[in-house]
């Protein structure tokens, strides 16, 4: 159960818009959009992790939701993967979209809500405390 102090409904409202994450080995955009859609940028930071980024790419996009008060990221595409090879059949299919799809029915990114207002978000996941702040989109 969460420490928040907001119903699901709420968190999901207040997490609209875009946030900047900063851990130690990354550092993650993402933009919670109203159709509970979401698109992340994530830059690994640590030298280590860079072959992955190299293999998943750094764009992911999802569907996002709130339940209990954690926070659910279901990864559906990963545009800028290496992974991402065309079979032409019928029709094409996305190895790496297929790939994200599966593994996050299997292993599901979800963080617990501590806090949350208009400009700050503290969230946990299984290792660490992790604080997201709310930036303006300067596109819009």
């Amino acid at each position: 159960m969460s420490n928040s102090k907001h119903s699901d409904l709420e968190i999901e409202i207040l997490l609209l818009g875009k946030w900047r994450f900063d851990t130690s080995s990354e550092k993650i955009n993402i933009q919670f959009n109203n159709d509970m859609t979401y698109e992340q940028t994530r830059i690994q930071t640590f030298f280590f992790n860079k072959p992955r980024e190299l293999i998943t790419g750094n764009q992911f996009t999802g569907i996002w939701y709130v339940s209990e008060g954690k926070l659910h990221l279901n990864v559906r595409k990963l545009p800028k993967s290496l992974l991402n090879l065309e079979i032409p059949l019928m029709f094409k299919i996305s190895m790496a979209d297929i790939f994200a799809t599966l593994s996050s029915m299997f292993i599901p990114e979800n963080y617990e809500v501590i806090s949350i207002n208009s400009s700050k978000f503290i969230m946990q996941d299984k290792e660490q405390s992790i604080l997201g702040l709310k930036i303006n989109n300067l596109s819009q």
